[in-house]
C-alpha cells in the first residue's frame, strides 16, 4: 500500500480514509516506543538497588498495569478519531482540556530533549571511540535534523515506511546482540548473583515502572486515530507496549549489573562490537523522539488550532535541541515521579468520564462548539480540575510521607472516585432544577 504524506487536518477527526493502521501495525509502533535507550536508563535505576529477578518481577507486573491505562486511552482516538487533548475536552470542558495541554506539551518537550541527550551523548561516544572526534553539538543538530523531517511526515509515513521495513528489525537485532555480549564472559553470574544493595522501596520501583506507560498516555489518541478498528487500537496498542517496555527494561538492568557501568551508553563500551550496535539503536531510537516533537505539536494545536503543524514541529525540536545542550539526563526519577503526579489524576477523570460516567460515547461534533455540551462552566468543568487536584495531592503526600507504598494508582484511583460523584452529584443538582 502507497502512503502520503497526511494533510494537516490538525485536531480536526481523522477520515474513515485514513485510518489504516490495523492492530499489528499499532503493535510494531507502541512496542518501539516501549523500548530504546531512555528506556534501557530506567531499567538501569531499578539495579542493584533490586537483585535481578525481584526487578524483572517488578518490570513485569509493573507494566501489565500501567499498559492497561494507556490502551484505554487509545481506544478513545482510535473510536472519534480525535487526538488525546481534543480527546480530553468531555472531561474538562473545551476550554478546561488547555490546562492539561499544557502540562503535556512541557512534558513532551522534557522527553524530547532527554531524548536528543541521550542520542547525542552516544553518537558523541561512537565518534569519540572510532575516530577521535568529539562533537556531541554537531551530534544534537544532526539527531534533531532528522526528528523533524520525521515529525513532518507524520504517523502513517513513520509506522509504514520507517518501522515496518527498516527500523524495527534494527533494533531488536542489536538488542539481541548486546544482551548476548553483555551475558559472555562472566556476566551471567553477575546479573543473577548481584545482592541488592537496597535504597529503592519495592513499591516506589513499582511506581517509576508504571510511569513509562502513563507518561505516553498523553500521546495515545495522536496515534490511536488512525487505527482502522477500535478493538485493534486496544490490542495493538496494550501487547505491543507490554513486549516492548519488558524488554527494555530488562536490558536496561542486565547490562548496568553485567558490565558494571554507571551508565548505559557508557555500559556499550565494555561489550564486543558494541559501538555498532549502539549505532544501529540509535537510529531506532529517532521514532521516540518523532513521537515527543510531533505530539508536543498536535497538542498545541488544540489551544491554537490555527498554527501551522509543521511550524509548530519546526519550534517544538529547536527548543529541544536548545535545552539538550545544557541538561544533564545522570538521574531523571524525578521527572518519571512527575509524570505521574500530574497524569495519573488528569487520566483517572478521563477513563472514569469515558468509561463510566459517558459509558464509552464522545458526540464528536461537541468537541468543537462553544455553548454546546462540553463547554460546561465558560468553557471549564470545574468538577473534574477539583478531582484532577485531589488526585495530585494524594500522590504528592503518598511520595512525601510514605513513597514506600507507591502512588500512582491511589492518585489515579481518587482522581476517577471523585470525579465520579462530583458528576453525579452535579446531575442530580440539574435534574432537581428542571423539576
Amino acid at each position: 500500500m502507497k502512503i502520503r504524506k497526511p494533510p494537516e487536518w490538525g485536531i480536526t477527526p481523522v477520515p474513515e480514509s485514513q485510518r489504516v493502521l490495523r492492530s499489528l501495525d499499532l503493535a510494531v509502533f507502541w512496542t518501539s516506543l516501549g523500548t530504546g535507550l531512555l528506556v534501557y536508563q530506567a531499567g538501569a535505576l531499578l539495579v542493584p538497588s533490586l537483585d535481578f529477578l525481584t526487578s524483572f518481577a517488578v518490570i513485569t507486573v509493573g507494566t501489565i498495569i500501567g499498559t492497561l491505562p494507556l490502551a484505554l486511552a487509545g481506544v478513545i482516538g482510535g473510536r472519534c478519531g480525535v487526538p488525546t487533548m481534543v480527546s480530553l475536552r468531555p472531561s474538562f470542558g473545551i476550554r478546561g482540556s488547555y490546562f492539561p495541554t499544557w502540562l503535556n506539551v512541557v512534558q513532551l518537550i522534557g522527553w524530547g530533549t532527554l531524548e536528543i541527550v541521550v542520542m547525542a551523548k552516544a553518537g558523541d561516544l561512537i565518534s569519540s571511540t572510532t575516530v577521535g572526534v568529539s562533537a556531541y553539538w554537531l551530534w544534537v543538530i544532526v539527531f534533531t535534523f532528522f526528528t523533524v523531517v520525521m515529525g513532518i511526515g507524520g504517523p502513517l509515513i513513520v509506522v509504514k515506511q520507517w518501522l515496518e521495513r527498516f527500523a524495527f528489525w534494527l533494533l531488536y537485532g542489536s538488542a539481541a546482540w548486546v544482551t548476548f555480549w553483555a551475558l559472555q564472559n562472566g556476566g551471567l553470574g553477575r546479573v543473577m548473583g548481584a545482592e541488592a544493595a537496597g535504597g529503592l522501596p519495592l513499591l516506589l520501583a513499582l511506581d517509576l515502572v508504571i510511569a513509562m506507560p502513563l507518561s505516553w498516555m498523553p500521546l495515545a489518541a495522536d496515534y490511536n486515530r488512525f487505527a482502522s478498528t477500535v478493538k485493534g487500537s486496544f490490542l495493538g496498542t496494550y501487547f505491543g507496549f507490554v513486549v516492548g517496555n519488558i524488554s527494555g527494561y530488562t536490558i536496561g538492568s542486565i547490562l548496568i549489573l553485567a558490565t558494571g557501568s554507571a551508565d548505559i551508553v557508557g555500559s556499550f563500551g565494555y561489550l564486543f562490537l558494541g559501538a555498532p550496535a549502539l549505532l544501529l539503536i540509535l537510529v531506532y531510537e529517532l521514532d521516540n523522539c518523532f513521537a515527543d516533537v510531533y505530539s508536543a505539536a498536535v497538542s498545541i494545536q488544540n489551544s491554537l488550532p490555527r498554527v501551522k503543524q509543521w511550524l509548530l514541529i519546526v519550534l517544538v525540536g529547536g527548543v529541544c535541541a536548545a535545552l539538550a545542550l545544557f541538561i544533564d539526563i545522570e538521574n531523571y526519577v524525578w521527572f518519571l515521579l512527575w509524570i505521574g503526579a500530574t497524569f495519573s489524576p488528569i487520566f483517572g477523570v478521563v477513563l472514569s468520564d469515558y468509561y463510566i460516567l459517558a459509558k464509552q460515547s464522545v458526540y464528536v461534533e461537541r468537541l468543537y462548539a462553544r455553548g454546546g455540551g462540553y463547554w460546561y462552566t465558560k468553557g471549564v468543568n470545574i468538577s473534574a480540575i477539583i478531582s484532577w487536584a485531589a488526585g495530585f495531592t494524594t500522590y504528592i503526600t503518598i511520595t512525601t510521607y510514605v513513597a514506600w507504598l507507591g502512588a500512582t494508582m491511589p492518585s489515579m484511583i481518587t482522581a476517577a472516585a471523585l470525579n465520579t460523584i462530583l458528576a453525579k452529584m452535579v446531575k442530580r443538582k440539574q435534574v432537581a432544577a428542571r423539576v
